[in-house]
């Protein structure tokens, strides 16, 4: 039985901040029958400390010698209840996972598709086509399916794979031994119809149903070009949720799916009565005007949640497409520990109060051990998300 130690600290100086983490580890250890013999290690810490991760990685190995680390920093991080945003912080997971069901991997130690079940993936948002080498990475495991993140940072956009990494992709491959849930969490609500891309040219939409895209989006808005300032202020609180051709866009309630991929709409070009989106679309795809919406995250979120603690203590799980990777189990299982990624534009401000959407997680799920943090996109599938959180659960 797999099992996951997490602790988190916050303070000025990294190493204070690792040694007040270390100390609750320890503790935790302590108690632990059988004794807790770490092989995988998970550190994730605010940008505060980004340009000491050299040390901070030196005096991981230090403490816990044999230990394989992985994770990155984030302008906020996540542990069980808890979020830290613009502080100094660190939240640590240690788990005894059997040295051959995971690889950690980077552009120095590629990952090994023997291997690879499913795997956790941390990227640099800068990262030339990024997109495309999540895919790339995606078809290389069994399952299709990742979970992770871009890192975020004002200042070094970082991240760890048994040493320092800029730019790329690294991570942690699991092997089908490692079982897990994962799943993805919407945070924005449609404003009008889903249509059907039928005329664009790269990243600019041209046509919708067959007719010219811009007065699709006018008439959704309830804005006319007549008025512009009113129609710009409309536009800045617009998104766009893009999904392929035959993927379901909309979910219970009327929330967008898992396939859907929220984008910013970046500009209009009255000439063309088009309009241009933050990424490539495709004829066929479907799209749909959204904006944010924090009540039907708040549901969303706390939907997910529920779907996942109910599908881990079921006596017999089952399978599904929906995120479950590894072996099924032939009774109750527990959530042994878990990782959440978010987007910077989500967090406890958005949800209402300090550490409010860690604390909805927790509450869902109860106090697990728990770490992750705010990316510049988020990681689900073979797709790069946006304005999400994808929440992922080791089961034992």
């Amino acid at each position: 039985m797999s099992r996951f130690i997490s602790a988190h600290a916050t303070h000025p100086d990294a190493r204070m901040a690792l040694a007040l983490a270390a100390a609750q580890i320890d503790a935790q250890r302590a108690v632990r029958v059988p004794f807790h013999a770490p092989t995988l290690g998970l550190v994730y810490f605010t940008d505060h400390f980004a340009a000491q991760a050299e040390d901070l990685l030196a005096e991981l190995r230090q403490r816990w010698p044999g230990v394989a680390w992985a994770g990155g920093v984030g302008v906020g991080i996540l542990a069980s209840g808890v979020e830290y945003h613009d502080e100094p912080a660190l939240a640590l997971m240690l788990a005894d996972l059997p040295a051959t069901q995971f690889q950690v991997f980077s552009g120095r130690q590629p990952i090994d598709g023997r291997l690879a079940h499913t795997a956790l993936v941390h990227a640099d948002a800068q990262t030339h086509d990024v997109a495309e080498l999540i895919h790339e990475l995606a078809d290389r495991t069994a399952t299709g399916y990742l979970f992770g993140g871009l890192t975020s940072s004002r200042g070094r956009s970082l991240h760890l794979a048994e040493g320092v990494c800029e730019g790329g992709l690294s991570g942690v491959a699991f092997g089908d031994e490692v079982t897990l849930i994962s799943r993805v969490t919407q945070g924005s609500q449609p404003v009008g119809p889903t249509r059907v891309i039928t005329a664009c040219d790269n990243n600019l939409v041209l046509g919708l149903d067959g007719e010219p895209a811009l007065p699709k989006l006018l008439a959704d808005l309830g804005v006319t070009l007549q008025n512009p300032q009113q129609a710009l202020a409309a536009m800045r609180i617009t998104l766009v949720g893009l999904t392929d051709r035959n993927a379901s866009p909309l979910a219970r309630g009327g929330q967008f799916g898992t396939d859907t991929r929220v984008r910013h709409l970046v500009g209009i070009d009255p000439g063309r009565d088009a309009l241009a989106v933050a990424d490539r679309v495709e004829v066929g795809q479907q799209l749909a005007f959204c904006r944010r919406d924090v009540q039907a995250a708040r549901r969303d979120l706390v939907r997910i949640c529920t779907e996942i603690r109910d599908e881990v203590e079921a006596v017999e799980p089952v399978a599904s497409s929906a995120g479950r990777m590894g072996a099924a189990d032939n009774g109750p299982s527990r959530i042994a520990g878990a990782v959440y990624v978010s987007c910077t534009g989500r967090g406890g401000a958005h949800f209402g109060g300090p550490s409010a959407e860690a604390l909805i997680v927790q509450r869902a799920l109860g106090d697990v051990p728990l770490v992750g943090f705010f990316a510049n996109g988020e990681i689900a599938r073979n797709q790069l998300y946006g304005y999400t959180g994808v929440l992922t659960v080791f089961t034992a």
